[in-house]
């Protein structure tokens, strides 16, 4: 029986590890559909790219799954109202942040928590986070290929000239491109 999953982030832009992560949770959790949501403004970063700009980036990359902007600023007010069984996905060193989130606790009154793990993260990390919940057993692990990519970098390598094709899907890295995002801007240095 097939369940909701839900796949939030900046996705600033996203990258071969946000879809191997959605793709290893579509088949471990049996996920039908899939909501990407893309934080139009989250409150714990800054983003230069309009969101969008990264909702397109987003439907490139998960282009057979349902992508939303989410205006919700914290992920308490994204997981309501989708029923219990849905999954919010999350890697682990989210994860091992989770209760500096709002109201952690009550995300698991909601949602379950799909949480990505890779060969050799340290699980007392995540095993002290779990302690300190009232609903341990809403969370659940998931192996994952590691996928040593972030945002950031994929941002770094495209300002320094450098080739993104591994890093993203082929659509994302050709709209990176043709829009010049992340590129140094003129003057500035």
């Amino acid at each position: 029986m097939s369940c909701v999953g839900l796949l939030g982030g900046t996705f600033n832009p996203p990258h071969n590890g946000h879809v191997l992560l959605a793709e290893t949770a579509k088949w471990h959790f049996d996920i039908d559909p899939l909501r990407v949501h893309v934080s139009s403004n989250p409150p714990h970063k800054r983003v230069d790219v309009d969101v969008e700009t990264r909702l397109k980036l987003a439907r490139l990359a998960f282009p057979n799954d349902t992508v939303v902007r989410d205006d919700n600023p914290y992920s308490i007010d994204t997981v309501t109202g989708f029923g219990d069984d849905a999954i919010f996905l999350v890697g682990a060193d989210q994860f091992a942040k989770f209760l500096t989130w709002r109201e952690p606790d009550e995300i698991l009154a909601h949602v379950r928590l799909g949480v990505a793990t890779r060969p050799g993260y340290p699980h007392d990390n995540l095993d002290a986070v779990l302690a300190q919940l009232r609903r341990p057993e809403r969370v659940e692990f998931f192996d994952m290929e590691p996928v040593p990519i972030s945002s950031s970098d994929v941002r770094r390598r495209v300002a320094e000239g450098d080739a993104i094709g591994e890093l993203v899907p082929p659509a994302v890295a050709v709209e990176i491109d043709r829009l010049g995002l992340y590129r140094p801007r003129a003057g500035v240095s």
